[in-house]
């Protein structure tokens, strides 16, 4: 944990912590929206106490969005200032998926079919939320990175999931991230990564499927990573704060 710091350089971070994620919120952060304050709050508050003071009650946070979207570097940028475990769906499941896609006889970069949907995708997400579980059976809040479209569109997954948060005093919070699909292509492209093959050589299908300008109903707070414009003001925040704490 870092060492405490003067008191006015920290409240000097909260507030353009506060700011930063006013102004990457689609239509900013509304004041008698009580899910986004709280949410805000929370963030600054895991400022707080990792420079000495705040609740020690564990969050689960998730950041879904569609591929190329800016759901991971935006849940790193708020692992960063808040210290919460940041868990990519990715990272921890890549190598098991492909394997177990060879093993079922199909292409190890499948992201788009029946089988992959049907008998891969649910234990990806299934070793992601236990990973979650985990940290947080030990009382450390947990980022998740992963699409989580079909679950954040789905009321009752969410509702299930808020109720077993509640019974462990566990708090839960959504965050999609909204970009256009131009923006996503060009990321997609720059990461040239072998599971996004489909979605390149089919764009015009993929995109046909996918609702860019609305959000889950399920989300707490959109953040508006059009053009980049979320990941932009996140690497700028991380310079301010550097300035102000050194």
């Amino acid at each position: 944990m870092p060492a405490p710091t003067d008191p006015a350089a920290d409240n000097a971070a909260a507030q353009v912590i506060e700011e930063t994620l006013a102004k990457v919120s689609v239509d900013g952060i509304q004041p008698d929206n009580h899910q986004q304050t709280a949410l805000r709050n929370r963030i600054v508050d895991a400022w707080r106490r990792r420079h000495g003071g705040g609740s020690p009650k564990p969050i689960l946070t998730l950041v879904g969005g569609y591929a190329g979207s800016g759901k991971t570097e935006f849940s790193r940028f708020l692992s960063d200032i808040t210290g919460w475990a940041f868990l990519d769906k990715d990272s921890i499941t890549r190598s098991m998926t492909e394997r177990l896609l060879v093993s079922l006889g199909a292409d190890p970069n499948d992201r788009h079919s029946d089988l992959y949907r049907s008998e891969v995708r649910p234990l990806e997400y299934r070793c992601l939320m236990e990973t979650a579980w985990d940290n947080l059976h030990v009382g450390t809040s947990a980022i998740l990175s992963a699409p989580f479209i079909s679950e954040l569109n789905d009321e009752a997954w969410f509702k299930r999931l808020e109720n077993r948060c509640a019974a462990k005093g566990i708090d839960v919070a959504a965050i999609w991230i909204r970009c256009d699909p131009e923006s996503m292509r060009e990321y997609i492209e720059f990461r040239a990564a072998a599971r996004d093959a489909w979605k390149l050589t089919n764009w015009d299908e993929y995109v046909s499927g996918l609702k860019t300008d609305a959000s889950p109903p399920t989300a707490h707070i959109t953040i508006d990573n059009r053009l980049g414009s979320a990941i932009t003001l996140a690497d700028q925040t991380r310079e301010s704060l550097k300035r102000i704490l050194t």
